[in-house]
């Protein structure tokens, strides 16, 4: 039994129903379809065998060396893992690349095994397609961006919205060289989509924080992205120590938390300084030489205070920071933005900006 991709198909990934692939773990780790496991009939150097035999000999004397090399105990326990996540999963679709041989097979194995469930029909790539076509679909629907200097919580707002669209989520990486996080950055097709799933449902107005197109290693799909520089937006002015707070809450208190919960208490502090001592070397030539050495040796001071439970000394670097670097270059960006004429609809605190927001959308 096959599941023809049609546009209702997307009602799939809306309703998170969960999905067995079966393509190699390489192919996995370039990018999934959300709430999907990967359990592969073939592992990567099996799928690399195969395809060898492929390109040389043609189809049948490479079907022939799959079941050769997954076969006996290894063909019983890729079975083992499929019935096992079945149990917790019941209603989980197969799926491979196009929705061919690999699916086919699982599917095939299974009915045997005695468990009967259906592939989609075109795979993987028939669901990316759907998934892509939904983010350029989006460039249609009316769009509000959320403008302010670094640490006016514009992520917080978007997020306080029904109809808010947190990039940041998305890519796992929080758009600045500070912004890495613990666990590793989404692919971009990942990215793209856990995007489009956020846009399954959402008809109206979208509101979306002013970001880079760049948000760690994922690109903002180039159509969307244009839609974003011409979007009316709103614009959150706050007070400097206002803004220092947010950011000793998101980059540095709950940066911690989560290296910790991650990794342990000891290694978790570790990476977390290597981590944003990092972030300011990469910023060097930005920074210049001696601007960058200041600012080390703030932070070396700040974490000594941290390790005693000061995490406030980090002000002592973040401050300067911000004001002679983040601000001047976000204002630069502000009036390069004039140019293109986007209107500004409502400047003012974070609370007025919220509500202007979700005014907008009525």
């Amino acid at each position: 039994m096959t599941l023809a991709i049609t546009p209702s198909s997307l009602n799939l990934i809306s309703d998170e129903r969960p999905f067995i692939d079966v393509r190699a773990p390489v192919e996995f780790a370039q990018g999934a379809l959300p709430g999907a496991v990967n359990l592969p009939l073939m592992n990567d150097q099996e799928r690399h065998q195969v395809g060898i035999a492929y390109k040389q000999q043609g189809q049948a004397a490479a079907i022939a060396l799959g079941e050769r090399l997954v076969s006996g105990e290894i063909k019983q326990a890729r079975i083992n893992a499929w019935q096992t996540y079945l149990t917790e999963y019941p209603d989980a679709l197969i799926y491979c690349f196009r929705g061919g041989l690999r699916s086919q097979i699982a599917q095939q194995w299974l009915e045997e095994a005695g468990a009967s469930r259906p592939r989609l029909q075109g795979g993987w790539k028939a669901m990316r397609q759907a998934l892509c076509a939904r983010i350029e679909a989006a460039t249609l629907q009316p769009m509000l961006v959320v403008a302010g200097l670094t640490g006016c919580a514009k992520t917080t707002l978007i997020n306080q919205l029904d109809n808010g669209i947190d990039l940041e989520a998305y890519a796992h990486h929080k758009g600045s060289a500070f912004g890495r996080r613990p666990e590793e950055p989404a692919t971009q097709i990942n990215f793209e989509h856990a995007l489009a799933k956020r846009l399954l449902g959402l008809t109206g107005g979208l509101v979306i924080e002013d970001e880079s197109r760049q948000i760690g290693n994922a690109n903002i799909p180039l159509n969307f992205w244009r839609a974003l520089q011409q979007a009316p937006r709103v614009r959150i002015e706050m007070p400097l120590d206002w803004r220092l707070e947010q950011i000793q809450q998101d980059y540095i208190i709950d940066l911690e938390q989560a290296y910790v919960a991650r990794h342990g208490a000891y290694q978790g502090w570790q990476l977390m300084q290597q981590q944003l001592s990092n972030a300011l070397v990469r910023l060097g030539k930005r920074l210049g030489n001696a601007r960058l050495q200041r600012l080390q040796r703030l932070q070396v001071l700040a974490f000594r205070e941290h390790a005693q439970g000061n995490s406030q000394a980090h002000e002592a670097w973040l401050a300067p920071l911000l004001t002679e670097y983040y601000d001047p270059l976000y204002r630069y960006h502000l009036e390069k933005q004039r140019e293109s004429a986007p209107v500004e609809i409502h400047v003012g605190d974070w609370e007025s900006c919220l509500a202007a927001a979700r005014q907008w959308n009525r």
